[in-house]
Parts: structure tokens; C-alpha cells; sequence
């Protein structure tokens, strides 16, 4: 049985946007999923964390996966360590952040994992990436529509629109490829 799953992209150093496709590719490629949908990509500044950080870039993606909500969580920060993540410094520059925001309609609040993910409903660069890919999908927690919450966002970051949903084609494309040819 497949459960739909969202992942929140996010990385401000390295060629972020090669990152995100490696990324999604290798999820694909090698962890029981299977692309649905993706976001644009939008360009933020540094949330949090030490001053003078690079700007962000952000997505959203959609996948159908077999694995378990806490397989998927490990599969995640697998694909982060192998694209050199590193947790020294908190809310410091990072090369990929893979969060976990909603699995179906589940609700998990354990030590290693919380979906949905305990503060999506409040940061513009998650939400309006999600909106675009699924603008009727309801918080299990909270009720609203992730169009609701966004509205609902006043001090919301100023997002830059830096590509369409179509960046994620090299990663589709090969990982289609690589199924046809196996």
C-alpha cells in the first residue's frame, strides 16, 4: 500500500538546485518512492541561526512510498549525510534539509519523529511551495487547509520565485529511465 508523503527541500550552500534533484533522485531511485508532484523553487533569506548566512532555496515534492513514516524519516537523513549535511550549529547554513512535513493523514509525536512536521503552518517557504502542489491538503492536527494557513501568515518571509515545478525533470526523467531499462 502506497501513503502519500511531503518533503520540504532546503539547502543554502553548494548548487542547491543540482542538490534537490540529486536528492529526489536517489529517494526515488533507491527508497520504494515514486515522484507525484513538485513545487517551484523559491529563494528566502536565512531564517534563524548565525547572521550572514546565503540565502535558501526551498521545495516542496510529493511522493507515494511503501516505506514506514520512520523508514522514511531514516531514508531522508540518509540522502542528507550523503550530500554532506552536517548538524553543528543549529539553524546554521546547510547543504540539504529534508524535513518530513505530512504522511497521509497521520499524526506521529515521538522522540525521533513528529509529523506533521511541529512548525510547517508557520514558515511561508514551506507552505506556499505545498500550496502549489496540493492546495486543498488539510493539517491533520489543526484542520485548515495548507491555503488557509498560509493566508493566515502575517510576518511571512519574502519569497522569491527562482524556477517553475519544472527543475525536478533531470531527476524524473533519469529515475524513469533508469525504471525502463531494468
Amino acid at each position: 500500500m502506497n501513503a502519500t508523503a511531503y518533503i520540504a527541500l532546503g539547502a543554502n550552500l553548494g548548487d542547491r538546485r543540482d542538490t534537490f534533484v540529486r536528492a529526489v533522485r536517489k529517494l526515488t531511485a533507491e527508497h520504494a518512492a515514486t515522484w507525484r508532484a513538485s513545487s517551484s523553487l523559491y529563494e528566502t533569506s536565512a531564517v534563524g541561526g548565525p547572521a550572514g548566512q546565503p540565502d535558501y532555496l526551498n521545495a516542496v515534492v510529493s511522493i507515494a512510498t511503501r516505506l514506514p513514516p520512520h523508514d522514511l524519516l531514516d531514508a531522508l537523513l540518509q540522502i542528507e549525510r550523503l550530500h554532506g549535511r552536517r548538524r553543528d550549529v543549529r539553524h546554521g547554513p546547510r547543504t540539504l534539509d529534508l524535513d518530513l512535513l505530512l504522511y497521509d493523514d497521520c499524526v506521529i509525536a515521538d522522540d525521533r519523529l513528529q509529523v506533521p512536521h511541529p512548525r510547517a503552518h508557520l514558515r511561508s517557504f514551506v507552505l506556499a511551495p505545498l500550496v502549489e502542489i496540493a492546495p486543498k491538503l488539510v493539517h491533520p492536527r489543526l484542520g485548515l487547509t495548507v491555503t488557509q494557513l498560509l493566508a493566515r501568515l502575517e510576518n511571512a518571509e519574502h519569497l522569491r520565485p527562482c524556477a517553475g515545478p519544472e527543475w525536478i525533470a533531470d531527476a524524473t526523467l533519469s529515475t524513469q529511465h533508469s525504471a525502463l531499462s531494468t
